[in-house]
């Protein structure tokens, strides 16, 4: 953004987590913004986003790899519902090798509106064939907890960028949640 003559905050960086980049730019940068000009600075934001993740690396966070593993053997199907685009789930499935974890995902390109709004966890949910209120969504943004509920599903907050979220429970990190929290949702 500073490319572009723009100054944001870390508070408004982290509070547009979840959502969509047309939406983030058009809301900071106004209404007015140009599709072209979305578009270009939207895909240099991301090409630098997967160059970090293939250079720098990435991590799972803490309890992450153990609930991927723990929901698998006992037969939960799992997705990804993201407002980020298809390329970067596919950088970071390729640095962290959990492609297999993963029976459907469902990106940005997937949905023409971005959480707040359910439709990315809904076309999750078609994809795996299982009605909404059958899932459970574990998100860390206000934007992705409130698209999950409006979608019908429950909901895990996990506190890693914000103080505060109005999920189903809240943990501070997944290692946090009982071990048998799924099976007492359902």
């Amino acid at each position: 953004m500073k490319a572009e003559g723009f100054h944001f905050t870390h508070e408004q960086f982290v509070a547009d987590f979840g959502k969509r980049n047309d939406e983030i730019l058009r809301h900071r940068l106004g209404l007015d913004l140009s599709d072209e000009d979305m578009r270009r600075i939207a895909w240099v934001k991301e090409e630098l986003y997967r160059e970090s993740v293939r250079t720098k690396g990435i991590e799972l966070l803490p309890g992450v790899e153990y609930w991927l593993q723990t929901l698998q053997a006992n037969g939960w199907l799992q997705a990804l519902g993201t407002s980020a685009p298809r390329a970067n789930i596919v950088a970071i499935f390729d640095v962290l090798g959990i492609n297999t974890f993963f029976a459907a995902i469902s990106s940005s390109e997937d949905v023409t509106s971005g959480k707040p709004a359910p439709d990315v966890f809904l076309a999750a949910a078609r994809k795996l064939e299982v009605e909404p209120e059958n899932c459970v969504v574990i998100e860390d943004a206000p934007a992705g907890i409130e698209a999950g509920k409006r979608a019908g599903m429950k909901t895990i907050g996990v506190l890693t960028t914000h103080a505060e979220l109005q999920a189903d429970i809240t943990v501070k990190s997944l290692l946090d949640l009982p071990r048998d929290y799924f099976e007492r949702l359902f």
